[in-house]
């Protein structure tokens, strides 16, 4: 099989990322499309179209393609390939995603949740490798969390294990709404959808994240003060996690990564006001060192794992 080539693919919030990838991780070709997955009304029927049409057009490319895996975002019934629910996408109810692109492409899929995607593919080409376990972060569109326990991903009894993005780090009354119909989830507060929702409560101006982190290098007030608070959140939500797991080692990936430098000093001083004495300053918070490949290369290795 080392001449196999698997087709992997990082579904997104507003773009989907494809690479033809080989058995030792390299990236032979990439391609990306806009593609606005977040929209509540969106259906099964319009998912798969896009998909679809994407894929099939870079299959034609490659007659070494053997299969496809994908990382998407939403609650996996373990390996099935079955999305149970998805907080950002409601009208997903036991959708049957691979099964169902296995059929319209003519090619073995295997899908599985975003973010544990992400951490496969830092635990065996990124940051997290030599670790025996690693927690794993995804900051985008919304929050999502993958785990690698004793050197195997775990899923949890059906699938849901590490929905980082849903632990809760605000039991005020008024705290914020969540995708998932909870309050106060983390992801309320430290996605990129609600950093720009954020930004734009307290100014009135609307802009994405990218212009929030530029608005906050130029020293733009509350810019600065709305990251420090992300960051102050994310830090009690590891905190939690933390003390569930007794991991020590922490990977970050997503769009939000960009904004590290505010990030990063509130994160690690709530984290370390939260956990129990024995694991203060023994925790590692590390940036993916696969930039934005992290999802794209687990995915290429559940890929794999189909065909050997």
């Amino acid at each position: 099989m080392s001449q196999a080539l698997v087709l992997a693919v990082d579904v997104g919030g507003t773009n989907i990322r494809a690479a033809i990838i080989n058995a030792s991780g390299t990236i032979l070709d990439e391609k990306r499309i806009q593609a606005d997955l977040s929209q509540q009304d969106i259906s099964e029927h319009e998912i798969l179209s896009i998909l679809s049409q994407f894929l099939l057009d870079i299959l034609q490319t490659s007659e070494a393609i053997q299969a496809i895996g994908i990382g998407f975002p939403g609650f996996f019934m373990q390996d099935s390939g079955v999305i149970a629910a998805s907080p950002n996408l409601p009208k997903l109810i036991h959708f049957p995603l691979a099964e169902k692109l296995t059929h319209m492409l003519g090619i073995p899929v295997k899908a599985q949740n975003d973010a544990l995607c992400a951490a496969i593919g830092e635990h065996r080409f990124g940051a997290g490798q030599g670790k025996s376990s690693l927690l794993h972060i995804t900051l985008g569109t919304g929050i999502g969390g993958g785990l690698i326990l004793n050197h195997t991903p775990y899923t949890g009894e059906t699938g849901m294990a590490m929905e980082f993005g849903h632990i809760c780090v605000d039991y005020h009354p008024n705290a914020r709404r969540c995708g998932c119909g909870n309050d106060g989830c983390v992801e309320a507060y430290a996605s990129a959808t609600s950093i720009a929702d954020r930004y734009a409560e307290k100014t009135h101006i609307h802009c994405n994240t990218q212009e929030i982190f530029q608005s906050a290098m130029d020293g733009e007030i509350h810019a600065i003060e709305i990251l420090a608070e992300s960051g102050t959140y994310l830090g009690k939500a590891i905190a939690e996690a933390i003390k569930l797991l007794d991991i020590h080692t922490v990977t970050i990936s997503g769009g939000v990564v960009g904004a590290w430098q505010f990030l990063y000093p509130h994160m690690l001083t709530s984290l370390n006001q939260h956990l129990i004495p024995p694991l203060k300053e023994h925790i590692h918070i590390l940036p993916s060192s696969l930039g934005d490949h992290a999802g794209i290369l687990g995915a290429a290795s559940i890929a794999f794992e189909g065909i050997n």
